[in-house]
């Protein structure tokens, strides 16, 4: 059996932070949850959004899947884990804000654009990830002489934008957005350097929200006269 000690000592580590020298959270997340926003993340190990945005327990309801895909609105007999995430997050918890994180690297993203070559990873990944088929699509036609790293980054970026026009197709969502009471957020996420970007739906481009780490930026805001 694989040790699994590392892991019992964090939820040691979490007792003691939460359950002791924040008691007063753990108390009130007992009352029920009322998160800000839905999170719609990426299940790679490397991306954790509740570490990535340092938020306490209650502070984001968080969906992750494979490239962190929406299907369109589909109402039928199937199994539909990801859409009644959605509906419990928007119709019962009633968020404010619904945050679809990307990022580099995703191997989602990968294995869509070697779909392109008739080659389908897995039993189920292949038909999940062509979900964004038409992202790669646009990529594939826009940049046909792209380097393969250059065109998994856009590929990255053009999955966002698809889960975001996905979500509008939710009756639920589209109707409390237009009342002003949803926003929707395409955010991408870089795993070498830490920069955040965000879809700026009036430029129509991802800008930078929070810049890349920099240690020569840090030391120059921590000496700073005030």
């Amino acid at each position: 059996m694989a040790d699994v000690t590392k892991f019992i000592s964090g939820i040691e580590n979490f007792q003691q932070q939460h359950f002791g020298q924040n008691s007063e959270l753990a108390t009130s997340l007992l009352a029920g949850q009322k998160p800000q926003a839905l999170l719609i993340g990426c299940c790679d190990s490397r991306v954790d959004p509740a570490l990535l945005t340092d938020c306490a327990p209650g502070d984001l309801f968080i969906l992750r899947n494979i490239a962190n895909l929406v299907p369109p609105y589909k109402k039928d007999n199937d199994y539909h884990g990801v859409s009644s995430s959605i509906e419990y997050a928007v119709c019962y918890l009633e968020v404010s804000d619904i945050i679809v994180l990307g990022h580099s690297q995703c191997g989602g993203i990968g294995a869509l654009i070697q779909s392109v070559q008739g080659k389908e990873e897995g039993e189920f990944i292949g038909k999940w990830v062509n979900i964004a088929a038409s992202a790669r699509d646009k990529v594939m036609e826009e940049m046909p002489d792209a380097a393969p790293e250059k065109l998994a980054r856009a590929c990255e970026k053009e999955a966002i934008l698809v889960s975001l026009k996905n979500l509008m197709s939710f009756p639920w969502v589209r109707e409390r957005a237009s009342k002003g009471q949803l926003s929707l957020h395409g955010w991408y996420y870089n795993i070498s350097t830490g920069q955040l970007k965000y879809y700026n739906q009036l430029t129509g481009t991802f800008e930078v929200l929070v810049e890349r780490y920099s240690p020569n930026l840090l030391n120059a805001q921590e000496i700073a006269p005030k």
